[in-house]
């Protein structure tokens, strides 16, 4: 069945499409917000953050987005739950297809976010989120002062969290499958070469330790070579294989890059090649991903839907 034709409607409840939520209501322009399996994104599944500004002593990652939800739900948002399965942007109202219902839009700010890609052996999930696992270091190293901890990975991103996390821990285990990091020859050269990395070459997870506990006490790992297994004596596990942006559904007819990220717009952080269609959060940000920089995208994807609709007289 079809939907009245909404104003903005916002796929996604993180951080940029609360923001996003929050910017349209208080504009008068009712929007509908779509929730999909995960209600809050990845910030729910963070124990304690401390770097979202405002918060002195820190804010409870599932806290701060029911808060986010409260603030948006105060000036009219609407929520419902539903999983976009195809959309048709060729013409105007735009198409949502959820299932057997289909949901009409003047405009669309798609904040789907992305999933942290795991390695899922044993123990990974039972202790991610506040538990030793995690897949951001900006956003969790803080936590493991003097510790050692582990970097799972061998492209740039995993040798930037690796020397990112050197200012923390005690000591960063980099574990890579191969003899050499995938990452550039600079970002390589500055991870092997910091006296507190040391490099696991040639081996892979095989089980996060801890479970019982409720805490992670070790990282078991094999030498792919040898066969031989050693278990590393961490307390903080960082994932960094890359993240699956949630845009699946979208493209086409939005272009994505190789990565399967939304390509914004020249000269636009959050305009689609489809006018009227706005990306908001990880799910096109694939350098910075942080609750922060996903707001923000958010506030500036529900302005330029507000400005859209007053330019074309939508009422």
């Amino acid at each position: 069945m079809s939907s009245p034709v909404e104003n903005v409607v916002i796929i996604g409840t993180g951080c940029a499409g609360l923001t996003a939520a929050i910017y349209t209501a208080r504009a008068s322009l009712n929007p509908l917000v779509l929730e999909g399996p995960l209600p809050g994104g990845q910030l729910t599944t963070t124990s304690e953050v401390e770097n979202f500004p405002g918060f002195p002593h820190g804010v409870d990652g599932f806290q701060l987005t029911q808060n986010m939800r409260e603030q948006a739900t105060r000036f009219g948002t609407r929520f419902e739950s539903a999983l976009v399965d195809k959309v048709d942007f060729t013409s105007m109202p735009r198409k949502l297809f959820c299932g057997d219902r289909v949901i009409l839009a003047k405009t669309v700010i798609i904040a789907t976010g992305a999933s942290p890609r795991l390695t899922g052996i044993p123990g990974e999930k039972e202790l991610y989120g506040g538990k030793g696992v995690t897949t951001c270091a900006t956003c969790d190293g803080a936590f493991y002062r003097k510790m050692e901890v582990a970097v799972l990975g061998g492209g740039d991103s995993a040798a930037e969290e690796a020397l990112f996390l050197t200012r923390f821990a005690s000591k960063v285990y980099l574990v890579h499958r191969r003899d050499t990091l995938r990452a550039s020859k600079i970002m390589a050269d500055r991870a092997v070469a910091h006296e507190k990395i040391q490099c696991v070459w040639d081996s892979v997870p095989v089980e996060v330790l801890g479970v019982p506990e409720g805490a992670v006490r070790g990282l078991r790992v094999k030498n792919v070579k040898t066969g031989v297994e050693t278990v590393l004596p961490v307390k903080g596990i960082f994932v960094a294989i890359g993240h699956i942006p949630n845009t699946a559904p979208f493209a086409p007819p939005l272009d994505i890059d190789e990565g399967g990220y939304f390509i914004p717009q020249p000269g636009s952080q959050v305009q689609t090649n489809v006018p009227g269609v706005y990306v908001a959060g990880d799910c096109s940000d694939h350098v910075y991903r942080q609750a922060i920089t996903a707001a923000g995208m958010g506030c500036a994807a529900a302005i330029e839907a507000e400005r859209w609709l007053a330019e074309h007289h939508a009422e």
